[in-house]
C-alpha cells in the first residue's frame, strides 16, 4: 500500500473516530470508571515489534483505539464517578482544540513563527494575571504541567533572591502538605535536601504560621539565607488553602519570594462564590495554575504567572545567533525567553477554544457544583456513626474512613484499603486512599460537572454495604482464630 492510499485510509478512519469519540463522551456514564489491566492485551502489546515495512493505516489506528485506549484497562478520568484524582474531566472542545493544534502544529516559541497563537497566549495570560490581582507589568507562560510551572517559578525566585555565590546558603520553606513537585524542582535547580525546610501544618492541614516564623528566625541566626516560601492553594490530599494573606505579610517583612502552588486551587478565581478563599494570592510573586485540573483541559495545559514578567526573562532569556531573525519586530518578548522550552506547542489554543464556546460563567458553575457535591457526600456520611470525617469537604475533596465502634484501631487501615479495592474492582466508581494524621483514609475528588446527587448517594450506599460485608468477614476470621 503506497503512502497516498495510507493517508486516505487514515483520513476516512479519523472522520469515523471523531463521531465515535463524541459518542464515548456522551455515553461514558454507562462505562466502568475503572477496569483492571487486561493481561492478554498487555502481553500482546509487549510482544509487538516495530515493523520494517509499514502496515495499513486503518488497521493500526483501529488497533490503537481498541487495544491501547480501551482493552488495556485503567482509569477513565472523564467518568462522573471517577473520584480518584484531581484532574477534571475533559471538555469535548478541549480535545478538539488539541486536534486542531496538532494538525497545524504551530511552533509557539516565538511571535514570528506563530503570531496568532502568541496573541492568544498573551491574551489568556493577561486575563489570568488580572484574575489573580497582579499589576500591569505581570506576565507568564503556558507549560506542560504544575511540575514545570513550579520549576519555572522557583528558578526565577532563585535568580531574583540569591547570587551564584550564596546559593548554597539559601533556604526555601514548604509545608508537610506541599506537592512533591516543589521539592523535585528545588533539587533540579541546585538545592540540597537540607535547604528545603518542611513546616508543620495546623488542624486544617495548612502551613503553621508560628512554625514558619520561628524557622525563618532560626535559619537567619545560623547564617542561612531564607529566600522563598511556597504556599499552596488547594493541597492534593485535602484541598486545603494555606493562609495566603498572612504568608504574604511574612514574606514582605522578610523580603522572601512568595510562590503559590495553585495548580489545583487557583481555578477558584473563576468562581464568584469561592474566590474569596484565595484572598492574599495577589501578594505573591508567582503562581502555578493547571487548566487540566479544574478547567476541563486535556493534559499539558498549565501556566506560571509572575507579578513582574522581567523576573522570567532575567532567568531564561538567551540570544544565540540562529534566533536573531526571530527577535525583530515583536510586539512582546518571545516565549522561549520566558521559560525552559525553546520548541514548544501552542498549549493555549485549546483553552481559548473551550472558553470561547462555553464562557467563563459555566466554568465557575462547574467549580461550585464540585464543591457542593463534596459537601453533600460529607452530609450523607455524617448520618452514619461508622464513618469518620478525617478532613471535611474542601474545594471538592473529602477524606473519610470506615471506623466501626469497637473495631480495633490496628485493623482500620487494612479495612479501608480493602474497601477502596472493593469499589475499584466493581468498576462502578474509583476511590483511592491516602494517609492523614497517621490514618489510611478514603479520598474523594468530586470535580465532574455531571456528577449528580444520585451518583453520590449510590456510591455512599455501595461503600456502606461493602464495608458491612468486609466487617462480617473479618469478624468471622477473628472468631475462627
Amino acid at each position: 500500500m503506497d503512502e497516498k492510499e495510507n493517508q486516505d485510509q487514515a483520513a476516512q478512519w479519523m472522520k469515523h473516530f471523531i463521531d465515535s469519540a463524541v459518542k464515548f463522551y456522551q455515553e461514558i456514564k454507562q462505562e466502568p470508571a475503572f477496569t483492571e489491566p487486561n493481561p492478554e492485551t498487555l502481553l500482546k502489546l509487549q510482544n509487538m515489534k516495530i515493523p520494517e515495512h509499514g502496515r495499513p493505516a486503518a488497521e493500526v489506528l483501529e488497533e490503537m483505539a481498541t487495544e491501547i485506549y480501551q482493552k488495556a484497562g485503567g482509569t477513565r478520568v472523564q467518568h462522573p464517578r471517577c473520584f480518584s484524582c484531581i484532574p477534571s474531566p475533559v471538555s469535548v472542545y478541549s480535545w478538539m482544540g488539541d486536534l486542531l493544534t496538532s494538525v497545524y502544529d504551530p511552533h509557539a516559541g516565538c511571535w514570528m513563527n506563530a503570531p496568532g497563537a502568541a496573541c492568544i497566549e498573551e491574551k489568556l495570560i493577561r486575563w489570568m494575571c488580572g484574575l489573580a490581582g497582579y499589576p500591569e507589568k505581570a506576565g507568564g507562560i503556558f507549560l506542560s504541567g504544575g511540575s514545570m510551572a513550579n520549576l519555572t517559578a522557583l528558578t526565577a525566585a532563585r535568580d531574583n533572591r540569591l547570587t551564584p555565590e550564596n546559593r548554597s546558603l539559601g533556604i526555601a520553606y514548604v509545608s508537610r502538605q506541599t506537592h512533591s513537585s516543589v521539592a523535585k524542582a528545588l533539587h533540579i535547580i541546585g538545592f540540597a535536601p537540607e535547604q528545603i525546610r518542611s513546616i508543620e501544618t495546623d488542624d486544617q492541614f495548612r502551613m503553621d504560621l508560628q512554625a514558619l516564623t520561628r524557622a525563618i528566625q532560626e535559619d537567619r541566626q545560623w547564617g542561612r539565607i531564607p529566600f522563598a516560601v511556597i504556599a499552596t492553594a488547594g493541597t492534593t490530599n485535602t484541598g486545603s488553602i494555606d493562609p495566603l494573606e498572612e504568608i504574604g505579610e511574612i514574606c514582605r517583612k522578610n523580603r522572601l519570594w512568595m510562590h503559590v502552588d495553585g495548580a489545583f486551587g487557583a481555578s477558584l478565581l473563576l468562581s464568584p462564590t469561592q474566590r474569596s478563599l484565595l484572598k492574599g494570592i495577589e501578594l505573591s510573586h508567582s503562581i502555578s495554575w493547571d487548566a487540566h485540573k479544574w478547567m476541563r483541559q486535556t493534559y499539558g495545559c498549565s501556566m506560571v504567572l509572575v507579578r513582574d514578567a522581567s523576573f522570567l526573562s532575567r532567568a531564561f532569556s538567551a540570544h544565540p545567533e540562529y534566533l536573531k531573525d526571530a527577535e525583530v519586530h515583536n510586539p512582546a518578548e518571545n516565549y522561549w525567553d520566558l521559560g525552559p522550552e525553546l520548541t514548544r506547542p501552542a498549549r493555549a489554543l485549546k483553552l481559548w477554544l473551550t472558553l470561547q464556546i462555553t464562557g467563563t460563567k459555566a466554568m465557575g458553575e462547574m467549580i461550585d457544583h464540585g464543591c457542593a457535591m463534596a459537601r453533600f457526600a460529607e452530609s450523607l456520611l455524617q448520618k452514619n456513626p461508622q464513618w469518620e470525617i478525617v478532613s471535611p469537604a474542601r474545594q471538592g475533596i473529602l477524606n473519610f474512613r470506615l471506623a466501626p465502634a469497637g473495631y480495633p484501631e490496628s485493623c482500620l487501615d487494612q479495612l479501608n484499603q480493602q474497601l477502596a479495592q472493593a469499589i475499584n474492582a466493581s468498576g462502578y466508581a474509583q476511590i483511592l486512599t491516602t494517609t492523614l494524621q497517621g490514618k489510611n483514609v478514603l479520598r474523594m475528588c468530586i470535580l465532574h460537572p455531571e456528577t449528580s446527587p444520585q451518583d453520590i448517594q449510590s456510591v455512599v450506599s455501595f461503600l456502606e454495604k461493602a464495608g458491612e460485608a468486609l466487617c462480617r468477614k473479618t469478624d468471622a476470621r477473628r472468631k475462627a482464630s
